[in-house]
Order: structure tokens, then sequence, then C-alpha cells
């Protein structure tokens, strides 16, 4: 069942257009991730959906039912919802009273809050916190706090925006087991916001890519990241060797190197793009069912956490490939080494 649809959303800062007719539907019970790059318009469709701001055309639905316009019928849909900021928002007095803040507010009886946030302050694993001051908390145990406020009125709809933003690593894996934790307890719908892909792969069953404003693609999480529809997508989501070629037939020609495609296509410029961890380097030329085998020079290595980075010059074309460290150390890999590389036809993605 759709709970939030947009349809045809527009928003205009002046003479900025920040989202262009944007049409979005969202599952009750599902995790919806709005994925893009800084300055997409991520942050600006989660207000609108959380209808703090109003859209400069198109209409917003909740149930079926049009709150475009907030009125008397938006603030009450406002009321089954909860926005979480990229900053966390916390008021200055206990973590306690942090979390009974809405529940007081609906005016739920001292006892049934009390039981309430005793739950969730172990949910969040605060409830050692529960007496201190909410303002001397750390980034992360302030998001927790935030995020626990909202969930404790029982939205229907919870919208987080970068959750895990401005956080170091160990506090994005308690904020996003706390994310899992939710769905599993409340089964809320979620819709959130992020940057990182590898983070929406985690938490979302949906992918929202948003470019410039302008949605790119929307599938579920595996889909968006192994079948990207355009170059765009294909760049946010890793695909680091993507290159303009000239297609012809079951080939495309990449300047003076004929790649083998397995596939007709209609002869045209295009693009076509290769995942660096699915290109294969050997010291040796490769006796395999892969159909590209190139000779090429490694023109630079550069480490990315526990990967390298290994760039290969062929001819004029510079392919990146990533293999791990015991990789590098068995190939006896360094810069202006001479080494073969060869990719399926199977991993090659084309764009018209």
């Amino acid at each position: 069942m759709v709970i939030v649809e947009v349809r045809n959303l527009s928003k205009r800062f002046g003479e900025k257009e920040s989202l262009k007719n944007i049409n979005i539907k969202v599952e009750s019970g599902e995790v919806l991730a709005l994925i893009g790059p800084t300055g997409a318009g991520k942050t600006t469709l989660l207000r609108l959906i959380d209808l703090l701001d109003m859209p400069t055309s198109g209409r917003i639905y909740f149930d079926d039912t049009d709150v475009t316009q907030l009125g008397k019928v938006g603030l009450e849909t406002r009321r089954r919802m909860a926005f979480v900021s990229q900053k966390p928002v916390v008021f200055n007095t206990t973590v306690y009273n942090n979390i009974a803040y809405g529940l007081k507010w609906r005016g739920v009886g001292k006892s049934s809050i009390r039981q309430k946030v005793d739950n969730i302050l172990e949910m969040v694993n605060l409830s050692d916190h529960k007496n201190r001051n909410a303002g001397t908390l750390s980034g992360g145990e302030a998001q927790r706090v935030a995020i626990a406020r909202a969930i404790a009125v029982e939205p229907e709809v919870l919208l987080l925006d970068e959750p895990t933003a401005n956080l170091d690593p160990i506090s994005t894996s308690r904020i996003e087991e706390l994310i899992t934790n939710i769905i599993h307890r409340y089964g809320t719908t979620i819709v959130m916001t992020t940057h990182d892909m590898a983070q929406g792969q985690r938490l979302a069953d949906r992918i929202v890519v948003l470019i410039n404003g302008e949605v790119h693609q929307v599938g579920e999480r595996s889909e968006v990241f192994a079948f990207p529809r355009d170059r765009e997508v294909a760049e946010f989501v890793g695909m680091k060797n993507i290159f303009l070629v000239e297609f012809k037939g079951s080939k495309a020609w990449l300047q003076n190197l004929e790649v083998e495609l397995g596939r007709e296509m209609k002869d045209a410029q295009g693009y076509l793009a290769i995942r660096p961890e699915d290109i294969v380097i050997s010291r040796e030329r490769l006796s395999s069912s892969m159909r590209n085998n190139f000779r090429g020079v490694i023109s630079k290595i550069i480490r990315e956490g526990f990967y390298y980075e290994v760039q290969v010059k062929v001819g004029w074309v510079i392919f990146k490939v990533l293999i791990t460290g015991n990789a590098l150390s068995e190939l006896d890999l360094r810069e202006g080494a001479s080494i073969y590389l060869a990719f399926k036809s199977t991993a090659i993605h084309t764009f018209q």
C-alpha cells in the first residue's frame, strides 16, 4: 500500500530550480533511501514530504489524501510523521525529558511515559544516560536521542536526513543498527537521505537516485547498484571506468582499442562502463572466457582502505582496477610494471 506519494513536484529558490518534476511512491513499511551527491535536492525533497516547505508546483499525498496545502489536514498529517535533521536537535534538559517530550505534548499519562521511555532508552543503549543533560552528549549519542524522541510517538513515517553524515565510523554503525532495530520492532515506514551508496544498500529496500534535482533511477538496492540506468548513476555508484566510445555492431571502439560487447548495439556514439572490481589483472596473458584482454603498464597505485586502485595505461586509455593487498603483493605489482588486464563482455554496461 502506498502511504506517501509526490506527483510532478518541483521546488524553486529564486532562480534556482532545486527539484524538477519529481514522481515518487513510498510503500507502507519500506525503507526508501534518497541517494545522491551534495546539492542533489535530497533534503529539499524530505522537507517537502514532511510539509515543512511548500512546493512551487506539484502535489503531495498521504494515504491518498492531498496534503499539499498545509491547513487542518496537513497539520494532522504532520502528527503522523517525524523528522530528524542531519544535525541532531536536543533540548537543554535530561535525556529522559528529551525522549518524553512528544508523549507529554500528546497528553500521555506519566506511568505510560515512564514505561515507554525506559524501553526506548534500552533500545538506543542510553539507559545509563537518562538523567544526563542532553547538551553534554557526543554527536552520536545526541543523534540517538533525536531518533529516540522521534520514534517515541510511533510515527507512521520516519524521515531521516543524512542520519550519520557527521559521525565517526563507530557512531555510524550504532545509528545503522538502531535504524534496523526500529524497522524490526515497529515496522515503521522510513524515508532517509544519504550520499553514501553503501549505506543505502545496507539499510534500504528501494533506492531513489537524485542528481541535480531530478530522479535518474528508482529501484531495489541491488538493481540500482548492478544495473545503473545512465552514465550519471554509473558514476555515482562507483563505476570508475566510464568511457566515451563509438558503438559498431557488437563492438565498441575506445580510441584505438576494440572492445567486444557480446551483444548488438545501434551504431552511434555512447558510453561504456566497467566496475574496477570486474577487471582482472595478471602478469601473464589470461587464458579464459574473457573476450577482452589487453596488455598495459601500471601508471599509478593508490591505497583505498583495505584495497588498492591500480591504474593501468593501455595505449592512451587508463583503466582503474580494484584489488586486495594480498593480490598486490602476490603479483609484485609496482608502477611502471607491464601487466595484462581482462574483463568479460557481461561486465560491460552501455549507455546511448
